[in-house]
């Protein structure tokens, strides 16, 4: 069905919440007040048949007792009533439900698959069942049980589980990083990868994906959107259960088996994905992606006061299939004339050990004047020679200088090992 009605998934004009409840500590409590906090301008009908209102709120006993068919039902109902539900909202027309509710089973003649099933007859695109529900910034729609809503931005989501979606939207929020969406597909009865990649790929508001996989359902339709999506932005998946007790323990949390991992390795490499093998450098993707725009070349500088280091960051870019670019005989005689004797006179630029905030601004802007490369990534190793502090404020008032001329010259990344908040804070 690929992106068939996503948008009133992800931008509904009205809503309905099917287990709405007034106690504390429940599910259909914790998602009426994201959705109220979150400001969702639509229409909110509370469906319940235990209460009259809620929260101030009337609250109707069947969704057939609504007025009007709402674009999206969220349902927080008890698992045995949830195929019912889905065949009920689909009847009156809703276009889209995310079923929250766990417990429903796995495969032929689960509830799980009932309600697939009644979903499918009717046209109506289901999200779960099992999932921390779906958060769209844009819409000022937060239909999850998250703690905290997703601040707005154009990194686009996609997680299997719930735990590390609500993982990356508290981290991202720490660090003011936002979504264009976060979507928890739980046990992907209906929506799966295949579908949101089809819909991010070509969403103007989202700039980048980022996906948490524990298993493909449709490898075909995976790989046919992955690819498309990737031509178009840039795709970074991290994928669990790449040992054998992690495969197991995927199949006991989402029902699926996860599969060889060698072959998910192919399959991402031959799509065009960026794949990560923990949530520190998915953590890192996103910080670099939500800040930094997309730029055309491969070939990247490497300035280090540390040789090692250096080589390290090469031996990576040549993985992820990166460029290492050619010093400009311009360059080389700028950097010979500003540099000690003893260093590298190549690329990585390696400026020595006792590097001052002088040299490392000296060699920052030979680089960023060097026509031979696209980036710059800049290394530091703190030594008692010099201070780590006063180099990244350095750094800093090169680029500054450099984006204060009007136009947006080359991206310049920073790596500055050890705990130094100073340089952080420079940054």
């Amino acid at each position: 069905m690929s992106t068939y009605r996503l948008d009133k998934l992800f931008a509904p004009r009205s809503l309905a919440l099917v287990g709405a409840s007034p106690r504390e500590g429940s599910l259909g409590h914790a998602v009426l007040h994201n959705l109220r906090e979150a400001g969702f301008p639509g229409r909110i009908d509370l469906v319940n048949p235990k209460y009259a209102e809620v929260d101030g709120a009337p609250c109707a006993a069947r969704i057939e007792d609504l007025a009007d068919a709402p674009d999206l039902a969220v349902i927080a109902a008890p698992p045995a009533a949830v195929p019912d539900l889905v065949a009920v909202a689909g009847r009156r027309g809703v276009a889209a439900a995310i079923v929250l509710t766990g417990g429903l089973g796995h495969g032929p003649g689960s509830l799980a698959d009932a309600a697939r099933v009644e979903a499918h007859g009717h046209g109506l695109r289901l999200v779960g069942p099992n999932c921390l529900g779906v958060l769209a910034p844009a819409s000022r729609l937060n239909a999850s049980f998250a703690a905290r809503g997703a601040n707005a931005g154009d990194l686009a989501l996609i997680s299997q589980s719930g735990g590390i979606a609500a993982g990356l939207v508290e981290w991202a929020a720490q660090r003011h990083v936002g979504f264009s969406a976060v979507v928890s597909l739980g046990e992907n009865v209906d929506v799966d990868f295949g579908d949101c990649l089809d819909y991010f790929a070509i969403d103007r508001a989202t700039r980048a994906i980022l996906l948490y996989v524990e298993a493909v359902n449709d490898a075909r339709k995976f790989m046919s959107a992955a690819r498309a999506a990737a031509r178009a932005k840039p795709v970074v998946v991290i994928k669990s259960g790449r040992h054998a007790q992690g495969a197991k323990a995927a199949a006991t949390h989402t029902g699926a088996l996860a599969g060889a991992d060698a072959v998910y390795e192919a399959a991402f490499r031959r799509a065009g994905l960026l794949r990560v093998s923990d949530l520190d450098q998915m953590f890192a993707a996103a910080e670099t992606l939500g800040r930094q725009k997309p730029f055309s070349g491969r070939r990247l500088a490497v300035l280090t006061n540390g040789g090692g280091l250096g080589v390290l960051a090469v031996d990576q870019l040549i993985d992820l299939g990166g460029m290492l670019a050619a010093l400009s005989e311009e360059a080389l005689m700028r950097l010979d004339r500003l540099l000690p004797a003893a260093w590298s006179r190549a690329n990585p630029v390696d400026i020595i050990g006792d590097a001052d905030a002088a040299r490392y601004a000296g060699a920052m802007e030979a680089l960023l004047d060097d026509d031979g490369n696209d980036a710059v990534l800049v290394l530091q190793v703190p030594t008692a020679l010099a201070s780590a502090s006063e180099a990244a404020e350095a750094v800093v008032e090169i680029v500054r200088r450099e984006r204060a001329k009007g136009f947006r010259r080359k991206p310049v990344f920073s790596v500055w090992l050890g705990e130094n908040p100073a340089a952080a804070q420079a940054f």
